[in-house]
């Protein structure tokens, strides 16, 4: 009892840690033109021949289209004491797990954990999301190879404060017969892309239908710095009437516009007698099409 009562009040108080952190929907805009400059404001007025943009040091200024070489929406809460804090390379996923967050169209990254696997994703549209990997085992004397595809929908209920998505996860072995399986699921994020909390519920498929009970995720990422993150993904599952998961502490850093993640992952189970810690590692590059 002692146990879900901590468990409770934990999950309460990073609930309204998260809350506390989205409480301005301010937007504002980071240019960056062909010289090398960089301003951060909001836009006045646009047009197809220049942008007017209220700066906090310089007031409005006007910046031909021709002269911009990016412009990026960012939230109010990446200014920290005056300076942008780099934007999360992998504001998705987690270690692993998606959050309901998607990518915007044209959007994509690529994924690379423990060196075998790899994967991407892109963005169709603001809303829809496409990717697939592969963990090349071919490459080692042409053993069998996993493959897997992914499909993702997501919606802001509240934007930057709660959104809502669905998904699905498909794959096989090529060289092996009967070995498609996958997992549908179904998610909701409370927070920004910076700061949040994610509980997810996703149910596996294979040749024989669709699993009994359901795999249970709740994971969370908070900016502690302009260039980390503290991550955590967790994982019940139960099956057969036994109960077993994974519990993870970790971080991401931002190496330029690389996401370099790290953590250790923790089986558990009430059978379990001796303590495992499983390292994680891994890198992400995002690309924009």
């Amino acid at each position: 009892m002692k146990t879900k009562l901590f468990l409770i009040i934990l999950f309460l108080q990073i609930v309204f840690a998260v809350s506390a952190q989205t409480t301005s929907d301010t937007v504002l805009v980071r240019i960056e033109t062909l010289d090398g400059n960089e301003f951060i404001g909001t836009i006045v007025s646009e047009d197809n021949e220049r942008v007017v943009l209220k700066t906090e040091n310089f007031g409005e200024i006007n910046i031909l289209q021709t002269n911009i070489k990016s412009k990026k929406e960012i939230q109010v809460q990446q200014i920290k004491d005056g300076k942008l804090w780099f934007t999360n390379p992998q504001s998705t996923r987690y270690f692993w797990a998606p959050n309901a967050y998607g990518l915007k169209k044209g959007e994509g990254y690529y994924q690379n954990i423990w060196v075998l696997w790899n994967q991407f994703a892109y963005g169709l549209t603001d809303n829809f999301s496409i990717g697939g990997g592969v963990i090349p085992l071919f490459l080692f004397g042409g053993a069998p190879t996993p493959v897997f595809a992914t499909a993702k929908f997501s919606t802001p209920a509240v934007k930057e404060k709660f959104n809502i998505s669905v998904g699905a996860i498909a794959g096989t072995v090529l060289g092996e017969s009967n070995t498609g399986i996958g997992m549908v699921y179904g998610l909701g994020t409370l927070g920004s892309h910076d700061s949040n909390v994610t509980f997810g519920v996703g149910y596996g498929f294979s040749g024989e239908g669709f699993g009994s009970t359901p795999a249970i995720n709740f994971s969370g990422m908070f900016r502690v710095s302009s260039r980390s993150y503290f991550i955590t993904e967790n994982y019940l599952i139960v099956a057969d009437g036994e109960a077993a998961g994974f519990i993870s502490l970790g971080g991401r850093s931002i190496i330029k516009k690389v996401a370099f993640d790290y953590g250790l992952f923790i089986p558990a189970s009430p059978g379990m007698d001796t303590f495992i810690a499983l390292p994680w590692l891994g890198f992400t590059i995002p690309f924009w099409v």
